[in-house]
């Protein structure tokens, strides 16, 4: 069990780090760490309270720059086309390339905004790697858990990462207490789009990624 020092403030906070922690850092090549997506979680859950450590005593005054670095680090390691196309559900296939591509962009601007607020305020707690089984040959999905332990609780953390054509393993989806981030969003979304009479240009200049 791997241990990593972070900071959290409430539970509200945890759901936010819950969805960074696992980010990934561009590189030009494929690293063995890229390779590993246990190796992957760990390190970037270090790497990113770096980055909050270099725009905490700034914020707010340089929040474009902060949100440009986080954004740096969720495109190299967060599959945002996908995320983005499973959360519009079966408005997916409905949609437009041109609208599939403006909710990905919008969705993920929204969660680096939202979430990028929250985590800077983390002080010191505890994320623990949970022991894991070797990967097999082939393997294209794995689930990468962890804990958050702090003063108001433990919270469970499942990663699901799916390996590329390249090689690379990129995060598609995050449970926390049992819930689903993208069965949470799909059903946003969904609700959103009804209440538009199916209006989808509608619904992604109205969308939030603060979920309900």
């Amino acid at each position: 069990m791997d241990r990593v020092k972070i900071g959290l403030g409430s539970s509200i906070l945890a759901l936010m780090l819950a969805f960074f922690a696992p980010l990934a850092v561009a590189q030009a090549s494929l690293s063995k760490v890229e390779a590993d997506p246990y190796a992957q979680v760990e390190q970037i859950t270090v790497e990113l309270l770096e980055v909050i450590g270099q725009h905490s005593e700034q914020y707010p005054d340089n929040e474009v720059e902060y949100f440009a670095a986080l954004g740096g680090l969720l495109d190299s390691s967060v599959d945002f086309k996908f995320i983005a196309r499973s959360v519009m559900g079966p408005y997916a296939k409905k949609a437009s390339p041109t609208q599939r591509a403006a909710f990905a962009q919008k969705f993920r601007q929204g969660l680096i905004e939202t979430y990028g607020r929250g985590l800077i305020g983390y002080s010191d707690q505890q994320i623990l790697l949970l022991d894991h089984d070797d990967l097999k040959a082939g393997q294209r999905r794995v689930t990468v858990k962890q804990e958050i332990r702090g003063d108001d609780g433990v919270y469970p953390l499942a990663y699901s990462m799916a390996r590329k054509k390249t090689g690379q393993w990129m995060v598609i989806n995050m449970t926390i207490n049992g819930i689903s981030l993208g069965k949470t969003f799909r059903s946003q979304f969904v609700q959103s789009a009804q209440r538009a009479g199916g209006d989808i240009d509608a619904t992604i200049a109205g969308w939030s990624s603060k979920s309900t």
